[in-house]
């Protein structure tokens, strides 16, 4: 019995180490290509020997972009809309697993409903309210507003909320706590495993975005680090090795924050698992 389970442990490691160096291998070209030529990122078979381009490409990148201006505003619009997305999501999820109040099916039924409601129907009269009747094309505003109540994560913290003892939110109100205390002393603190999964789903949404941010944004200065890697695929020249440096800078470090905070994602996602 103990040589069998040592040999299902063996065979389902060996199976996941397949599927781990499997999923490294883009991962591991795309940073060696950044240090190659176009000539040799496109050459049959392909190599993974690191090549001695990567200053030429760094400059290419730069030559066609403000990249650095680029990263910057990829940075702090992820930042600031993974802090506010998150926390409309947590107080949307509080509200609607632990208040009654009319309507309460109906609005979290809206909530389902645009979760299958493709982007593309909404593009158009999104862009007109944004761009023409707000004036604010080529602003953070414009990239982070639209998202704010975030669907996903709604949902998502709805049924971790629905966790919380309703026993330890009436022992808080006895003891004189007001519901904003509450919510921020006693409910947060209890989710932070949620809110970190929540966190990184929406910051990876947000940093990913290239649809609407390629429409409302339309200065090299204000583009997000997608839109400008977009903009180096030409019709008569691509620049692959600019466009292999700049996504590995897009990559990597989300990458590094994902391995830091996956203990706290797992927990959060497998915390969601309650039925109503």
């Amino acid at each position: 019995m103990k040589r069998q389970r040592t040999v299902q442990a063996l065979l389902l490691n060996g199976g996941m180490l397949v599927l781990a160096l499997l999923f490294l291998l883009p991962i591991v070209w795309m940073i060696v290509a950044a240090t190659k030529a176009n000539h040799q990122i496109l050459s049959v078979p392909p190599s993974l020997a690191p090549g001695s381009s990567l200053a030429a490409n760094w400059r290419d990148l730069n030559s066609d972009l403000p990249f650095l201006r680029n990263v910057f505003n990829s940075v702090a619009i992820a930042s600031i809309f993974t802090l506010f997305a998150t926390l409309i999501s947590a107080m949307g999820g509080y509200a609607f697993a632990k208040f009654s109040f009319r309507g309460r099916a109906a609005l979290f039924l809206v909530v389902v409903a645009a979760l299958t409601i493709p982007f593309e129907v909404r593009a158009i009269p999104q862009y007109l309210l944004i761009a023409r009747d707000l004036r604010l094309a080529n602003t953070w505003i414009a990239v982070i507003l639209p998202w704010l109540a975030y669907p996903l994560g709604i949902f998502f913290m709805r049924q971790n909320m629905l966790s919380v003892p309703t026993e330890l939110l009436e022992a808080a109100r006895i003891d004189g706590a007001g519901e904003a205390r509450i919510f921020l002393q006693v409910v947060l603190p209890i989710m932070r495993p949620a809110l970190a999964a929540v966190a990184i789903v929406v910051f990876l949404f947000q940093w990913n975005d290239f649809f609407w941010p390629l429409l409302i944004l339309t200065q090299k200065q204000a583009y997000t680090i997608p839109v400008a890697l977009g903009t180096l695929v030409g019709l008569t020249r691509v620049s692959w090795g600019g466009i292999m440096v700049g996504t590995a800078i897009a990559t990597v470090p989300f990458l590094v924050l994902f391995l830091f905070l996956q203990r706290y994602f797992v927990a959060g996602i497998t915390a969601g698992a309650v039925k109503d």
